[in-house]
């Protein structure tokens, strides 16, 4: 990862998730460093004091609202480790001139993996049948009451067709014969952007996609346009017998939508690696739910891809700092 060449003056750090001890000696050669997670009581006072005099901030999977921004007037950068940026207030940072960086690219094909698991997970039941052996009830060959559905030659359908979306489509479509239907909103020129899918993926309409697909997954980054996307209307839509999967935000999915699908709908089972609320609360119907798989939000989650991001991240802010472009920003709109 690249380092800036200019000379910078030493400047405040407040690192509010931990991070490699290789990535914090980076930022402390340059810059005087303060970590503080305001998740852990132990360290909210510190984090909130550090704020008052942070020049940078980098970590992720905490809230950053104008009220937080208001305690942080010398603030001009924060390096999200992460790709989603939901967490971030972007009208307020915008307005206080806040330089937002993130780490797209480096969790691209460890998040479609992860997906890819869930579909396979979801129509072959395998942690039900784990769950069977594990529990001593595997005494005799099982029965048609255990069987799963096959992947292989099912049509996928993908809500969102960025660098995920494609990931999927090519473990689908190249490696499982599957016929790959895909939502976007900014137009794909497969011939020249990805020739590999042509003839084997198609961009259709939403509610064509939900009629036709046997399995639907939702890999669409969480916005005003996206939140609470997957209603009533919409699992209604989907064909008997279908899965759902969600590997994007919780919040696009209508929970309850989704659980009348799964109970007095046609929908035979859903995989899902987020939730509206998380950690998932222990009373809520899906936790439990015989048709559900869940995971506790793993897209990213090796150890390999979760380096990369806190090492690009790193990067981001050391380059933002000594005024040099990132490798990675959002572009913030003031309203």
């Amino acid at each position: 990862m690249p380092t800036p060449t200019a000379n910078t003056t030493r400047k405040k750090v407040l690192v509010f998730r931990e991070l490699p001890l290789d990535q914090l000696a980076r930022l402390q050669t340059l810059h005087d460093v303060i970590v503080a997670n305001p998740r852990l009581p132990e360290q909210a006072a510190a984090f909130h004091a550090a704020l008052a005099n942070a020049d940078g901030m980098i970590g992720s999977s905490y809230p950053v609202d104008a009220t937080l921004l208001a305690g942080a007037p010398h603030l001009k950068v924060i390096s999200s480790v992460s790709v989603g940026v939901d967490n971030y207030d972007l009208p307020a940072l915008a307005t206080h001139g806040i330089m937002l960086c993130h780490t797209p690219g480096v969790l691209t094909e460890t998040t479609a993996d992860t997906i890819f698991a869930l579909i396979m997970a979801s129509s072959r039941r395998l942690v039900a049948l784990a769950d069977h052996v594990r529990e001593g009830h595997w005494t005799r060959n099982i029965g048609e009451e255990l069987f799963g559905w096959d992947v292989h030659g099912k049509t996928l359908g993908i809500l969102g067709f960025g660098r995920i979306g494609q990931a999927l489509a090519r473990r689908a479509a190249l490696g499982f014969g599957m016929p790959v239907l895909f939502h976007n909103r900014r137009p794909i020129d497969l011939p020249s952007e990805l020739p590999e899918l042509v003839g084997k993926a198609q961009h259709t309409a939403l509610d064509d996609l939900l009629k036709r697909a046997d399995i639907v997954a939702a890999v669409l980054p969480l916005s005003a346009e996206t939140r609470g996307l997957m209603g009533q209307r919409e699992f209604g839509l989907m064909k008997p017998g279908a899965v759902f999967i969600n590997g994007a935000r919780g919040a696009i999915v209508q929970e309850s939508a989704l659980l009348d699908a799964l109970n007095h709908g046609s929908l035979r089972a859903a995989g899902l690696d987020v939730f509206a609320t998380e950690p998932l609360p222990l009373d809520s119907p899906l936790r439990t739910h015989p048709k559900v798989t869940a995971l506790p939000h793993i897209g990213s989650a090796t150890f390999e891809t979760r380096y990369a991001m806190a090492e690009m991240a790193t990067s981001n802010l050391l380059l933002a700092m000594a005024g040099q472009p990132p490798l990675a920003m959002i572009q913030l709109q003031s309203q």
